[in-house]
This record gives structure tokens, C-alpha cells and sequence, in this order.
């Protein structure tokens, strides 16, 4: 049913947990798995608590960072139970699954959850689209990695059964019309980045020693706009055309 959405866990450090994921992923159809260096795995405590979703553990990817993980993906969303010192365009699981559904088939997604302890980094979290916040109990809002996994995936389950069921209010496109060209997927986002730092580098725009809060910023800003792969190209073609004129 999701053959387009990854789950993508980060680091994780206890091989149980994983096993707890690929259980719940099954439970709601999911079946793409990507471990990011992973502390133990492949691992019987893994396939134990998998509790017979072992097929979803045998197909599961390993990488070492999460540029791999993510790579291809037009929609990355990290899960984050915490305030960041810039704000980031932040959904409940509700609210998330009304605005991917509508274009799970032709978009990839990928859902990205970090170390049990202490969750996705700043610079990790920054290199997503959006983020996804559980409401869960602030006195106690610690959720377990495959329950957090759990209620994401349920809830783009649901809204997948209801829209078949044309229970869906508004399929209108993300833009209020199709578009013509396809979104640009992380890793070409990633190269764009890479190329403006560089830029603003060398036309002294960007202090190397000193950045600030510049390049997260402008990550917010483009990651907010959702470029398409023409834009993205263009963009970079006017980087390249300020790099040769001050080159010259």
C-alpha cells in the first residue's frame, strides 16, 4: 500500500527497537525500511521483536549516513518531540498524512526518526522539509521508537483507506492544479545548498568563520517553498553565472 514511503531510523542503538519498527510497519503495509549505521543489526533480539515480520527485516536497507538514506526522496520529514532555537515548519501525524496523501503515488517520502535517547540532531533536522510533532502527554512525552513509528504510519494508513472510500475532503492538487514539472528530490536540494554556501562565500556575502544562522535559514526557505527540478536548476544556473563574473 506505501511503496513509495521509506521509514528511515537514525543510529539506532538498541536492535530490539528495530525489530518493534519492522512489526509495526507490517501491522499498517508499510514495508520500505532504511537503517543509518545502525549499532547492531542484522540481530536475532531484532527478528524476536518482529514478531513475524522478519520479510520486512530481510529487505531492509543499511547505509551509513542519512543523505543515502534519504536520496531520491521529494518529501523528507523528520520526527521531533522538542522546540528548535529557529522555527521549522512543524505537523501532527493528522495533519501530515492530509497533505502527503494526495500525492503519495507519484512523490516519494521518506519518514525519518532518530536515536532513542536524544532523537534527530539540529543539523539532521535541518535537512528536512517539515517536522512532525506527537502530541503526547508533556509530563510524560517520550514515546517508543516503534510507537512512534506506529502512530505515523497509522495515521497515513487511515487517511489512505478514507480517500479510497472518497471520504477525503478536497482532492485538489498541492498547488490547486497539476503540476508540469517533478519536485526536486533531496539530494539535488542538497547540491543546491552546497553550491549557494560556496557562493556566498566567495562573493563575501557569508562569513565562514562567523555564519550565524544564515544557511539554516535559507535551507528553512527553499525547503518551505518546495522547488521543482527546473527551479532548482535554474537556480543553480545563477549561482554559476555570479560565480564566473566575479571570476572574471
Amino acid at each position: 500500500m506505501f511503496p513509495t514511503v521509506r521509514i528511515v531510523l537514525v543510529h539506532t542503538s538498541h536492535p530490539g527497537n528495530i525489530g518493534g519498527v519492522a512489526r509495526a510497519m507490517k501491522n499498517m503495509a508499510f514495508e520500505n525500511l532504511v537503517l543509518v549505521a545502525p549499532k547492531e543489526f542484522p540481530s536475532e533480539k531484532a527478528e524476536a521483536r518482529a514478531s513475524g515480520a522478519t520479510d520486512v527485516l530481510a529487505a531492509a536497507q543499511v547505509v551509513e549516513t542519512l543523505e543515502q538514506a534519504v536520496e531520491g526522496c521529494h518529501l523528507v520529514v523528520g520526527a521531533s518531540a522538542r522546540g528548535r532555537h529557529i522555527p521549522w515548519p512543524v505537523v501532527d501525524p493528522r495533519e501530515l498524512a492530509a497533505q502527503v496523501v494526495p500525492d503519495l503515488s507519484r512523490l516519494k517520502v521518506a519518514l525519518v526518526f532518530g536515536r532513542e535517547d536524544r532523537g534527530l540532531t539540529n543539523e539532521e533536522l535541518q535537512r528536512c522539509h517539515r517536522h512532525v510533532h506527537i502530541p503526547s502527554n508533556p509530563d510524560f512525552s517520550s514515546l517508543n521508537l516503534a510507537a512512534a513509528v506506529q502512530v505515523l504510519c497509522y495515521e497515513l494508513r487511515m487517511a489512505v483507506l478514507a480517500d479510497q472510500q472518497g471520504e477525503v475532503a478536497g482532492e485538489r492538487p498541492r498547488w490547486g492544479t497539476e503540476w508540469d514539472i517533478e519536485l526536486a528530490t533531496a539530494d539535488e536540494l542538497e547540491r543546491l545548498f552546497e553550491h549557494l554556501e560556496t557562493t556566498l562565500v566567495d562573493i563575501d556575502f557569508l562569513d565562514p568563520d562567523n555564519p550565524r544562522q544564515l544557511m539554516p535559514r535559507l535551507r528553512r526557505l527553499y525547503l518551505r517553498s518546495h522547488p521543482d527540478k527546473v527551479e532548482v536548476n535554474v537556480l543553480r544556473g545563477i549561482l554559476t553565472a555570479m560565480q564566473k563574473k566575479i571570476g572574471g
